[in-house]
């Protein structure tokens, strides 16, 4: 049976994306998320997507360069207070599935601490498009669940190539490779985002794993 995540957790007027209420709504519809990590000057794993502050809070600092306590005060002063990574955790409860993209290149100890700091939950499983954290992720901890994130240009011939490998569990695609029967055919599990329609969703979600909006 086909399994789905929600992107970014639930968004409409009520609720923002990769907000705490945001993934606890998911959660109670019976949906596990699919959110995006970047870390803090002081090493904290925050669920934000942007590499700035401009696009959600019209400031262009970046966030490598802050501190949590500053992120945590303009993001509560505009009412879209930032989780951190373990605060969702704690939310999940260890009973639905999060999918972390790793948006930007984390150093080998940074990949250690997000092991550590994730170890107690067995529903996490660490994505993304930056192929060398995954890779250098698994010379850490060679079970760890994982998956690769491609964008529409990757050629098929590649993807197929990367699906080879036995210790990657999950393939993350654009919906464009759907209609790809050299994808389709590959035993790896995998999940196309991102499904922003209904009926996309009808149409695709009956045999294929999707990451799709709060319809």
């Amino acid at each position: 049976m086909p399994h789905h995540l929600i992107h970014r957790g639930i968004v409409n007027k009520k609720y923002k994306e990769n907000l705490l209420k945001s993934f606890q709504q998911s959660f109670k519809k019976g949906f596990g998320i699919e959110t995006d990590i970047h870390v803090t000057k002081d090493n904290k794993f925050i669920c934000f997507h942007d590499f700035t502050l401009n696009r959600i809070f019209k400031r262009k600092e970046s966030v490598k360069n802050m501190k949590y306590s500053q992120i945590k005060r303009i993001s509560v002063q505009n009412k879209k207070p930032i989780p951190l990574l373990n605060d969702l955790l704690k939310t999940s409860k260890n009973k639905h599935s999060l999918f972390i993209e790793i948006k930007p290149d984390f150093s080998k100890e940074l990949l250690k601490k997000l092991l550590k700091e994730t170890s107690k939950f067995s529903k996490c499983v660490f994505i993304s498009f930056k192929h060398k954290n995954i890779y250098n992720l698994l010379k850490i901890k060679s079970n760890a669940k994982v998956g690769l994130s491609f964008t529409p240009t990757t050629s098929v011939k590649k993807i197929i190539q990367k699906s080879n490998d036995k210790k990657i569990n999950y393939l993350i695609l654009d919906k464009y490779f759907l209609k790809k029967k050299g994808i389709q055919n590959l035993k790896i599990k995998k999940y196309y985002y991102t499904i922003k329609t209904k009926s996309e969703f009808k149409k695709y979600s009956k045999i294929n794993n999707l990451i799709f909006e709060n319809l």
